[in-house]
Order: C-alpha cells, then sequence, then structure tokens
C-alpha cells in the first residue's frame, strides 16, 4: 500500500487517492481532496471558509503548519454604521437545543481556504494546480447525487441553506428542498475553478473573484474591503511539540487555541498511569471528566494571558510543567475525595466542519481541518462562490459582534494533529465539532496510545463531552459506570445514539508492525480510499 486517506465523505477520500495514484504526494492529495469537499461536502464546508493544515515530513524530521483562518474584516473601511449591515439572525432548531447564528454580507469573515491551500500546494506539491484541481473541476462541471449524510446536514440548517434566491437555486427543486440522491449542481462553480487554476490565489487576491466578492460587499451591506484580500496573510509556524507517553505529539499553534488546550489536557493525562485504569469504568470517566473540567477552568487563564503577552510566550507560560501540575492536584483531590471539582462552561464555536488525513508513500502526512461556520446565506452572483458567516457566530466574538479591530485573526478550536513515534506517523487525527474537537481527538489518541486500540476501534469507541456542567455519554457507555458518576455528584446525560455531535475524526495512521492504516468516522459520513501507486521520492 502506496498512501491512505481519510475524509468526510466517499468522493473526498476517493479524489485524494487517485491524485496519489497519478503520482501526486499527500499535500498535493490533501488539496484537491479538500476541493472536492467543497462539492461533496457541501452540508458542512464551502469553499469560502478556512482551515488550519499541519504538514509532517519525514525526509526532515519536521512539521510545519498552515493556519489560513479567517480575520477580521474592514480595513480601510471606516466607521461601521451597524444599521446599514446585511446581518441577519436565524434560529435552527437542533431538537434539544436551539442556537441563533447571523447570516448575510455583514457576517462574511475574509475567507482563507483558497489561500491557504495555494500557498501549500505551491510550496509542497508535486503536480500542476490543474492536475490536483481536476477531481473538484469534474464534480463542479455536472450533476451529482446529494449524499444521505449532506442532505440530513442541509436539512438541519435548512433555514440558511434557503436564505435568499441564490441558495434556494441550489438546494431547492421545484419549491422542494433537496434530499438524499437529488441531484446537487452549484451554477458557476466550475468557471470560478477554472480561474483558481489560472491564477492561483491571486484570483482571490487581485483577480475576478476578489473584485466580485468586494463590489458585492460594498453594494450589500458587508464589511469586506480590497485591502482585506490583498493583505491577507497565511501564516506558518513549527508546531507546539510534546511528550506523551513516549510518543511526540505535535499540535498547532494560535490561532489555534485547540490546538494549545488539547496539549494542556494530554499534560494533565500524563499524571496519570491512564493503562492501569480499566476502559470504560467509571474511574476512567472521572478522569477524563475531571481533566475536561480542569481545562476549561485553565481556559480562563489562557484567554487572559494571551490579551497581554505574545502568543509563544503565552503558549510557554501556559503549558509549563508547574502550571499544568496545580490543575493535576485538584484532579488527583477529585479523584481521592469520590466528589466534583468546580465545573466552568466553556463558549463554543462553529460546528459545520471537516477534517481529512493523508499519508504518502513516503511518509508525508497532512491534517488539514476547514470550515465556513453554516455558511452566509447567499451565493456571490455568478461564481458558485458560497461565503462564511464567522463574524455570525456569537461564540467566537465574547466582546460582541463587529468589535474586533479588523486585520486580527479570529481565533478557533480546529486542531489538525499529528503523533510522532520515532520521527515516523503513527497517527494523524483531527475533527469537526466545535469544542468537541479537543475531547474527541483526545480519546482518540487515549484510546489507540494508553490503551492500544486499533485506529477503527479507537475511532468507533463511544465518546464522553463535557459541556455546560454536563457530561455527554454516548451510546455505549458503560450504564453503570454513568450510574456511579452521578452517585458521586456529577450531572450526565445519557444519550440513545451515536451522534456528529462527538465530532469525525477521520483518521491515518501506522499499526503497530508499521503498516499503512486508515479510519473514516461514521459519525460524520467518514469514507476511507486508498493509493497503490508507490510514489514515494
Amino acid at each position: 500500500m502506496a498512501g491512505v486517506v481519510a475524509a468526510g465523505d466517499k468522493l473526498t477520500a476517493q479524489a485524494g487517492a487517485d491524485i496519489l495514484d497519478r503520482g501526486g504526494n499527500a499535500v498535493d492529495a490533501a488539496v484537491g481532496a479538500s476541493f472536492v469537499s467543497f462539492i461533496a461536502e457541501i452540508g458542512v464546508v464551502h469553499l469560502g471558509g478556512s482551515g488550519i493544515a499541519q504538514i509532517y515530513d519525514p525526509a526532515k524530521q519536521e512539521g510545519k503548519v498552515y493556519d489560513f483562518f479567517s480575520n477580521m474584516p474592514g480595513l480601510g473601511y471606516g466607521v461601521i454604521d451597524h444599521t446599514k449591515l446585511d446581518f441577519a439572525k436565524t434560529t435552527i432548531d437542533f431538537g434539544a437545543t436551539t442556537q441563533d447564528f447571523y447570516l448575510g454580507r455583514g457576517s462574511v469573515a475574509v475567507p482563507g481556504n483558497i489561500f491557504g491551500l495555494c500557498q501549500m500546494h505551491q510550496e509542497y506539491g508535486q503536480l500542476s494546480l490543474q492536475a490536483v484541481l481536476q477531481p473538484a473541476l469534474k464534480l463542479a462541471s455536472a450533476a451529482i447525487p446529494l449524499d444521505q449524510f449532506q442532505a440530513s446536514t442541509c436539512k438541519l440548517l435548512y433555514p440558511l441553506y434557503t436564505h435568499t434566491e441564490s441558495m434556494r437555486q441550489i438546494f431547492e427543486k421545484d419549491g422542494k428542498f433537496i434530499e438524499a440522491d437529488d441531484p446537487l449542481f452549484i451554477p458557476h462553480l466550475a468557471e470560478t475553478l477554472k480561474l483558481i487554476i489560472e491564477e492561483g490565489a491571486n484570483s482571490l487576491r487581485h483577480g475576478r473573484l476578489a473584485k466580485a466578492l468586494v463590489a458585492d460587499q460594498k453594494t450589500n451591506g458587508g464589511l469586506l474591503t480590497r485591502r482585506d484580500l490583498a493583505e491577507y496573510e497565511v501564516t506558518t509556524h513549527k508546531p507546539t511539540r510534546i511528550k506523551y507517553r513516549g510518543y511526540d505529539i505535535l499540535l498547532p499553534k494560535p490561532s489555534s487555541s485547540g490546538g494549545v488546550l488539547t496539549a494542556f489536557t494530554l499534560k494533565l493525562l500524563g499524571y496519570f498511569n491512564l493503562p492501569r485504569f480499566r476502559y470504560g469504568s467509571s474511574d476512567h470517566l472521572q478522569l477524563l471528566l475531571e481533566a475536561m473540567a480542569a481545562t476549561g477552568r485553565a481556559r480562563l487563564h489562557w484567554d487572559m494571558v494571551r490579551k497581554h503577552v505574545p502568543l509563544e510566550e503565552a503558549t510557554r507560560r501556559f503549558l509549563q510543567d508547574e502550571f499544568v501540575a496545580d490543575f493535576a492536584t485538584v484532579i488527583m483531590n477529585a479523584l481521592m475525595r469520590g466528589r466534583p471539582s468546580r465545573i466552568m462552561v466553556e463558549r463554543s464555536g462553529p460546528n459545520n466542519t471537516s477534517h481529512l488525513s493523508v499519508i504518502d508513500g513516503a511518509g508525508m502526512t497532512v491534517g488539514l481541518t476547514t470550515t465556513a461556520g453554516e455558511s452566509a446565506g447567499y451565493v456571490l452572483e455568478n461564481t458558485g462562490f458560497i461565503p462564511n458567516n464567522m463574524l455570525g457566530e456569537e461564540d467566537l466574538h465574547p466582546a460582541g459582534f463587529h468589535e474586533m479591530p479588523p486585520g486580527e485573526r479570529i481565533f478557533t478550536m480546529m486542531t489538525p494533529v499529528v503523533v510522532l513515534k520515532d520521527g515516523q506517523t503513527k497517527l494523524v487525527v483531527g475533527s469537526g465539532g466545535s469544542i468537541r474537537i479537543r475531547s474527541a481527538i483526545l480519546q482518540v489518541i487515549s484510546n489507540v496510545i494508553d490503551f492500544g486500540m486499533p485506529l477503527q476501534e479507537g475511532i468507533d469507541a463511544p465518546r464522553v463531552h463535557l459541556e455546560n456542567r454536563i457530561l455527554q455519554c454516548e451510546l455505549g457507555i458503560n450504564s453503570a459506570s454513568i450510574d456511579d458518576l452521578e452517585s458521586l455528584g456529577y450531572a450526565v446525560n445519557r444519550w440513545d445514539k451515536r451522534s456528529m455531535y462527538f465530532g469525525g475524526t477521520h483518521s491515518v495512521g501506522r499499526d503497530d508492525a508499521g503498516e499503512l492504516t486508515a479510519a473514516g468516522d461514521n459519525r460524520r459520513n467518514g469514507a476511507v480510499a486508498y493509493s497503490m501507486v508507490n510514489n514515494s521520492r
């Protein structure tokens, strides 16, 4: 086997494997698959979103993070007149709860996907951009049947996907909302992909797509300006590296708060001999719960220090052993006394996110996570380009909507992670799902490393997540263990099903024999595909 891909749809995964078969490397495959995801996974991601990626090159023994998350727009805009913004509230009914989102041109942050993906390809790719985007161009040129999972997600977000006539042209047929197996076609998207092939990132920086987006924003009550696109930068950095049970864990730095907080939780678990816990026991669940609660309390410190200290220094202080040890002591006391520690309520963020993972024949590794929020509820005229609504996510803007300075990077929980053993990739994992990203990644890493589970078993294992002071317990968690937690005073909620709420950790890695392996998370339609062509360099 010469390469593996795991992603949020079979078309996405197969596109990546096909690119590997044609001689592309892991970056070619990840970039090409990501562009396919903007069609095949239209219920969760769009071209007009943004993302975080991590590349690990075993030949150089180094990782590199590409941060192309959204900036706050408005450079050169002047004073905001909120009465003139196209910024409309809509409510989504998730069944157990409802949540408000804001749509329209005033919800659109600077989109980073095209910038980031094109730069990754330019710096690491082996094939031409035309070859890499060919699978997406083929899908965009004709209608494809809408997948069942994507149809269900679109239906959940019905108010957003029918918000304007331009969206209804895609998601309604003869007045009926699109269903599974109905033909999906995004008018003009193929022309936009051809433009990207011709102009690369310049299409969105100074080219025709940029001009169309800026003109639409100016005319229809948005904040995004020509300067926002011209001055946007993809930032790159070496990942944060921590040790865990003899493995090296590589995590992105901010704007990924998720990377810093996941590193903190792993360092906490490092104080405990988890392999001695019986998997799924009340002791095991209590430790996971208390580690999540401790990270929630620590997040208050993180949110404060990052405002006043350079991010590199803030990260170093936050992950210092002395700081982490204080929180580990509180966990030990909670376990010994058999009663809960203090639990904070954490802000959530965008749920509509997708992740893909790739390893090629040379061992080059890519983890790539993208999001568009829920979308801004419209399509840019004559482009097929659906913008994000990252300014309409209340949890991303605790100081208030449109209060962040123009040009400033918005923080995200997206966290593509690479796990190494002796310089070789053991595991690539990331997830969608707001603050559940961290708990999903944490449990997959622990399942594989601490409990020795094969990758698919580690992903399929039922998960827990602490939110709003309640431990959410997915179907399959030991009922007696949950009873024990309740008797100790913990609030729990038993789920009667597996759910996308608990993330989508589409992952690749190596098993104990060193063979490549891949696993899709069926909570979010996970799929895998394999390349048999040896593309080692």
